[in-house]
């Protein structure tokens, strides 16, 4: 006998909540996805260089990169032929085997970061996932890691264990222990923290979920001596700040400090699902076989969309992010509008944090309307973080719409 709901023991033909919306509902109502996100009502189809397109053929100034992750723009001619190239030869086989282009671009971050090796997953939470596990690995019975509060480095238990903002572990307590938070760019705070089960000191060096925090002028090197005098490894969580997005490949480079791990995804393959940890040696050797991995990691396509952002991430094209960042920069400050409380960030890494009262996500929302795509970091940051492609009359027009939204709030 087939049993069913109907006719097993113990098993009711009706729903256990009447009011639950039923799988039909949800088709009908285009719910299948999961409401995770608060979506605007607009979708994108289409993209070229520094713009998109929507549904109606309507046309948008993209000053969010896809959230730092677009940096060469939309359909880009270098970075499409080589994964077009790749799609014709092949998709996938594992990390079972050897793979000669996840050896170039390992061997071109090395040279960037100065480090030694490169492991390849997936996302910056993957990344940091993999330093977490390198670092505790290397620290042998210190397991300890010292953060910041505002920090953050994912949504998987331990990125989101180790960052620093507690609104975010809302109903997925307990977080996974082994993690100290202290206050962004406080050296002090970290000395206090400090103790022999600490393996690691982890950071952003410059803070871009939190709105653009750039640190004091002499944090990161403080950091550095500190974890030498300890022996304890520097981490820098480089996934969105990383990959040229501040004018230097990486933006701790701007200190002109050195990191013992270095985490990457976001703008390191344009839009191509990668993620990268870098380290040095001596913590590559504790890493052996078994002891991390990836199915997906370092899959072809993205391996193809990596090596070409990294070959056009020259010094020419850091500059001239710099330069084109400075820029937008200045145009904002030049606007002397009372509105604003502060502009700061660094090469195309840009916070427009305003004064109480008027809300970001009003202007984001305002802007977008205008035709401009901006990101916000809690409701007083306008996150920016335009392609490296944009031109001085693009800077234009998005000041422009700035000023016209601004003028009606």
């Amino acid at each position: 006998m087939i049993m069913t709901a109907e006719t097993e023991p113990g098993l009711s033909s009706q729903p256990a909540n009447m009011n639950q919306t039923t799988n039909a509902d949800n088709l009908m109502h285009g719910k299948a996805l999961l409401q995770n996100y608060a979506r605007y009502e607009v979708e994108f189809v289409k993209g070229e260089g520094a713009y998109l397109y929507d549904t109606n053929d309507k046309k948008y100034y993209d000053f969010l990169s896809g959230i730092a992750v677009t940096g060469f723009g939309h359909n880009h001619p270098v970075i499409k032929a080589a994964v077009e190239e790749q799609l014709n030869k092949l998709w996938h086989v594992s990390n079972l085997f050897e793979s000669t282009p996840q050896e170039e671009l390992a061997k071109k971050l090395v040279r960037s970061s100065g480090l030694d090796s490169v492991f390849f997953c997936n996302s910056g939470t993957e990344a940091n996932e993999a330093a977490i596990k390198f670092a505790r690995k290397w620290g042998k019975e210190r397991t300890q890691i010292i953060t910041a509060s505002g920090g953050f480095h994912g949504r998987t238990m331990g990125s989101l264990s180790a960052t620093g903002q507690p609104k975010l572990w809302e109903g997925f307590q307990p977080m996974t222990p082994g993690f100290i938070h202290v206050p962004f760019g406080d050296i002090e705070a970290v000395k206090a923290a400090y103790d022999q089960n600490v393996a690691a000191i982890m950071v952003e060096p410059v803070q871009g979920e939190s709105g653009i925090v750039v640190p004091p002028a002499d944090y990161l090197n403080s950091l550095r001596e500190f974890c030498d005098e300890h022996n304890i490894l520097l981490i820098f969580d480089e996934v969105q700040s990383g990959m040229g997005r501040t004018g230097k490949f990486f933006a701790h480079q701007w200190d002109g400090v050195k990191a013992d791990i270095i985490t990457l995804a976001k703008g390191i393959a344009n839009g191509i699902p990668l993620g990268a940890t870098i380290c040095r040696y001596d913590i590559a050797e504790v890493m052996v076989p078994g002891t991390h991995g990836s199915t997906f990691g370092g899959n072809p396509l993205a391996i193809a969309a990596g090596n070409a952002v990294a070959d056009l991430l020259n010094e020419n094209m850091l500059s001239e992010i710099y330069a084109i960042g400075n820029k937008l920069m200045n145009a904002i400050v030049s606007l002397n509008t009372d509105k604003i409380k502060e502009v700061r960030g660094k090469g195309l890494m840009i916070g427009i944090e305003f004064k109480e009262g008027i809300s970001a996500k009003k202007v984001a929302s305002k802007l977008l309307a205008e035709n401009v795509i901006v990101g916000t970091s809690g409701d007083t940051v306008l996150r920016l973080l335009p392609p490296f492609i944009i031109t001085e009359k693009e800077i234009l027009n998005f000041v422009l719409a700035l000023v016209n939204v601004l003028s009606r709030i």
